[in-house]
């Protein structure tokens, strides 16, 4: 993004996740050419491509889809996804980089097209080039202009209640905008948010655009991967999902039902928000699902 989420409009973005690495180019060009054609009439703020990283050692139990390494996303944003005119915000996994990786990466960037949002190592005990403090000092040292994110997390805010006091950290550090994990726990989110914007007031500091992230869910694979990565999908919500025939319609007005609440919870509150969809699968349903969700949340 140009700057970070505006706090006046609602921003809309969506995600994608680059090929995978052993893609060839002319395959790695088609999958660009069609997602940018199809996410042209969006009218989208900007769009996000993810850094996926392996998570087992978060997670010990059995990963529900396969982790298969990506092309590198900034060589994928550079190299293939050059039709696509808006800003793009480019996630990095801070941890796979060296510091000397992450500032040659920084400086060749366009402030004006390109954000960052740093994402750090999914358990202490994960073995990191560079941690999530040491890159944002990189990026302060390189390229302070370059608007920086952070992720959010509202499941961690219902097991401790402070993920308020990490975003705060985090915005001291020059994060200018978050994006969080799936929701699909409205209350979860809504504490967050609330502790978050009280604190800021409290301390005299503007509150930074929270982004929430929406994912449809159409199998119970996705089901057991959205666990899998963390995201609390509460009882009832999983009751509906694995005893209804066609899940993908319960999850997408489950979607629209939080955006709904978020965005009537967020004006009152007088926080800026946005949202983010992205779907966690490759199925096409579920991708094409994913563009549908977007278009109903651009509508309004």
């Amino acid at each position: 993004m140009s700057k970070p989420p505006s706090h006046q409009r609602e921003q809309l973005l969506f995600s994608i996740t680059p090929p995978r690495r052993s893609s060839p180019p002319e395959d790695a060009q088609r999958i660009a050419t069609v997602t940018v054609e199809r996410l042209k009439q969006l009218d989208l703020d900007a769009l996000i491509v993810y850094d996926i990283d392996d998570e087992s050692d978060r997670n010990p139990d059995e990963r529900p889809f396969l982790y298969l390494p990506t092309q590198d996303h900034g060589d994928f944003h550079a190299r293939h996804l050059t039709e696509w005119d808006r800003p793009v915000v480019i996630y990095r996994c801070v941890g796979k980089y060296d510091s000397t990786q992450l500032e040659t990466w920084l400086a060749a960037q366009d402030p004006e097209l390109v954000s960052t949002v740093f994402v750090g190592a999914s358990s202490s005990s994960k073995q990191v080039l560079t941690s999530l403090a040491e890159a944002q000092a990189v990026w302060r040292n390189t390229c302070p202009e370059l608007p920086l994110g952070s992720v959010a997390i509202p499941e961690r805010h219902s097991g401790s209640g402070r993920e308020h006091e990490r975003m705060l950290r985090k915005q001291r550090r020059g994060a200018s905008f978050f994006v969080t994990q799936v929701v699909y726990d409205a209350d979860a989110a809504k504490s967050m948010v609330s502790d978050y914007f009280y604190a800021c007031h409290d301390q005299g500091q503007e509150p930074a655009p929270v982004i929430f992230t929406l994912s449809v869910c159409g199998s119970l694979k996705t089901l057991a991967f959205l666990q899998w990565l963390g995201v609390d999908v509460p009882a009832w919500m999983r009751n509906d999902l694995q005893r209804s025939e066609d899940p993908l319609s319960v999850s997408f007005e489950h979607c629209v039902a939080t955006a709904a609440e978020l965005a009537a919870y967020c004006r009152r509150l007088g926080a800026p928000f946005g949202f983010n969809v992205e779907s966690v699968s490759i199925r096409r349903a579920e991708i094409d699902a994913s563009v549908r969700l977007a278009e109903r949340l651009r509508a309004g």
